[in-house]
């Protein structure tokens, strides 16, 4: 399964729902939602209310990935408010095996996510606990960001590591992907591509259009 997931940390927030119509109806499935405490990483973002609010005009999948220290504190309000899937960072948990089986048990999937800097050796014991691993290819906290090629290698590890347990985990990779780069990381083994100002800056629907075809292409390989 390959998805494109818009990052709305990208979007006009002064025409919101629009701008999450306008994905839709390009064949976009999958909505990439940046919750950001001003704690793990540097910036505010949005929290629950946002979510709520867009939850009532979309049935899109809503991957909601946490930058905020001890995401555990705040599963269920997530899962209230209509999240769909919380991946948390391995470097913001105490207990992280813990944390995961508690997204889980409330119901929704659960995803890791690993900083450009942080080990693919974090996952050792969770693997087996996610739905998706996240690779970070910038530094969290800013969207706009270049990506960072040695994360390239870094995915390409992670891809053989997912194969070899035979489970089914989605590869995700956030940061810096636009048309020039998401060829790069979809040969890596990345399935699952978030993409923030490169669907949101210009023509929305013809830039979606044009990412999801590339990802059509390699999948049709």
């Amino acid at each position: 399964m390959f998805e494109l997931a818009p990052s709305i940390l990208s979007a006009d927030f002064a025409c919101l729902g629009e701008q999450i119509h306008r994905v839709e109806e390009a064949g976009v499935k999958w909505l990439h939602i940046d919750v950001m405490d001003g704690a793990f990483v540097p910036s505010i973002s949005y929290g629950m209310p946002v979510i709520a609010s867009i939850r009532k005009e979309t049935a899109l999948f809503f991957d909601v990935h946490l930058m905020v220290e001890e995401p555990g504190r705040y599963i269920q309000a997530f899962k209230e408010c209509g999240a769909d899937q919380l991946t948390i960072h391995a470097e913001a948990c105490r207990h992280l095996d813990g944390t995961l089986r508690d997204i889980k048990a409330a119901g929704m999937k659960a995803g890791i996510a690993l900083n450009p800097g942080t080990s693919l050796h974090e996952l050792d014991h969770v693997l087996n606990l996610v739905d998706m691993v996240l690779v970070m290819t910038v530094n969290p906290g800013f969207g706009g960001q270049s990506y960072i090629t040695n994360c390239t290698e870094k995915i390409r590890k992670l891809r053989k590591m997912i194969d070899e347990t035979g489970l089914a985990i989605d590869l995700q990779v956030d940061g810096g992907i636009n048309r020039d780069t998401i060829q790069t990381v979809l040969d890596a083994g990345a399935n699952i591509i978030v993409a923030g100002s490169a669907v949101f800056s210009g023509d929305i629907g013809e830039n979606v259009r044009q990412l999801k075809g590339i990802m059509e292409a390699h999948e049709g390989k």
